[in-house]
C-alpha cells in the first residue's frame, strides 16, 4: 500500500481502507494539524497522512473492524450465521419461506416444519457458491408430542438450537357471532398455545447452551387494531405479544425473546385476501410506502433480532407494516 502524498489522494485512501469512525478521527487530526500557527503559517497535511497510514499499517487495521462487546465474540460480519441452527415453523411458504431463505443466505442451518413437506425446500446460494438448503421435519405444532419430536430431531441432527422463529399461524375468515366454539379454540391453539409450547421446549435447550438463544414470535397488526372476520386470530396474536414480553423477563439473560408485528404481506396466497392483481395494487396504495411487504422484509427483521446487532433488545415488538394504514376518517373528510 503506497502512502498518499496529499489530502486529495487521502480521500481515495479513506474510502477504500478506513471505517467511518477512523475517517472521523483522521479528518479531525487534519483540521488540528492545519490550524494557523503563531507565526501565521499553516501546517501542511502530508506528514500527518503518512503518520496515520503508518500507524494503521502497523496495527493492521481492517475496514469496519468490529468493536467487541462484553460476552460477545468479535466478528467481521454480525449477520454471519454460519454454524447457527435456526428453526422456523411454517418455514416452507409465505413469510416463513422468506425468513428461512434469509437465514440460509447467511449460512445458517435452517430447520422448517409443517404438516406436509413443501414441493421445493427453501434454498439459497452462500458466498462459497454452494447451495444451502433447509431441512424439513413433519410437525403439527398444535400437537405437544410432535413438538417434542421436532425439537428432539433438531438436536439429534445439529446438536444445538440457536434461534426459534414462531411463524406458523393464520386463520380463515369467520363470523364471530356464529362460528363454533371448537373453531375458535383451534385458532387460539394454533396462534397462541402452540407458540407458547414451542417457546417452552426451545428455552429448555437454550438455557443449557453457553450462548443461550433467541426466540422470535411473528405477530400481526391484527393484534393492535380491530380484526373483523378474524376476531379469534387477532385476540390470539395480541396474547402472543404479551407472552413475548413476559417470557423476555422470565428467561433473561440467557434467552432473548422478541416479536415482529407484520403488516400486509405479498405472498403466494395474497389473492385470497386482497383479490386479483388490480385489487392487490389498490390495497398497496393504501400503505404509506405504496407497497405490500415481501416475505424477505420480515426475514430481514428476523435477521436483525437474531444477530449481535440486537444484543440489548429483548421484550421488544418491531412493527413491519410500511407505515401502517391511513385512518379511514381522513378519507371520509377528503371526500366531503
Amino acid at each position: 500500500m503506497e502512502l498518499p502524498p496529499d489530502q486529495d489522494s487521502f480521500a481515495t485512501f479513506q474510502r477504500e481502507y478506513l471505517s467511518p469512525l477512523k475517517v472521523f478521527y483522521c479528518q479531525a487530526f487534519f483540521q488540528w494539524q492545519a490550524r494557523p500557527t503563531s507565526s501565521n503559517k499553516t501546517n501542511t497535511a502530508p506528514d500527518s497522512v503518512s503518520n496515520i497510514v503508518d500507524l494503521i499499517k502497523r496495527a493492521k487495521l481492517k475496514e469496519q473492524m468490529p468493536i467487541a462487546k462484553k460476552g460477545m465474540a468479535v466478528m467481521s460480519n454480525p449477520l454471519d450465521f454460519t454454524g447457527k441452527v435456526v428453526l422456523v415453523t411454517g418455514g416452507g411458504k409465505g413469510a416463513g419461506k422468506g425468513i428461512s431463505e434469509r437465514f440460509l443466505q447467511q449460512g445458517a442451518h435452517v430447520v422448517i416444519c409443517g404438516r406436509q413437506e413443501p414441493d421445493n425446500l427453501p434454498s439459497a446460494i452462500i458466498p462459497e457458491g454452494n447451495h444451502n438448503t433447509a431441512v424439513f421435519f413433519p410437525c403439527d405444532v398444535r400437537d405437544l408430542e410432535q413438538i417434542d419430536q421436532l425439537i428432539g430431531s433438531t438436536i439429534k441432527q445439529f446438536g444445538r438450537l440457536d434461534v426459534l422463529v414462531n411463524n406458523a399461524g393464520g386463520a380463515p375468515n369467520a363470523d364471530a357471532a356464529t362460528v363454533s366454539p371448537r373453531f375458535s379454540e383451534s385458532i387460539i391453539r394454533l396462534n397462541l398455545i402452540a407458540p407458547l409450547n414451542l417457546c417452552q421446549k426451545a428455552n429448555a435447550v437454550m438455557q443449557e447452551q453457553a450462548e443461550g438463544g433467541i426466540i422470535i414470535n411473528i405477530c400481526s397488526v391484527s393484534a393492535k387494531r380491530p380484526s373483523p372476520g378474524t376476531a379469534a386470530y387477532g385476540a390470539a396474536k395480541s396474547g402472543l405479544l404479551n407472552l413475548t414480553q413476559s417470557l423476555a423477563v422470565e428467561w433473561a439473560p440467557k434467552v432473548r425473546v422478541n416479536a415482529v408485528t407484520a403488516g400486509l404481506i405479498l405472498t403466494e396466497q395474497a389473492h385470497l385476501h386482497y383479490g386479483d392483481e388490480e385489487g392487490i395494487a389498490s390495497v398497496a396504495r393504501t400503505v404509506p410506502l405504496q407497497r405490500l411487504a415481501t416475505p424477505s422484509d420480515i426475514g430481514d427483521t428476523c435477521l436483525y433480532l437474531a444477530s449481535p446487532l440486537s444484543s440489548y433488545v429483548s421484550g421488544a415488538d418491531i412493527t413491519v407494516h410500511g407505515g401502517g394504514e391511513k385512518p379511514a376518517f381522513l378519507n371520509a373528510a377528503e371526500n366531503t
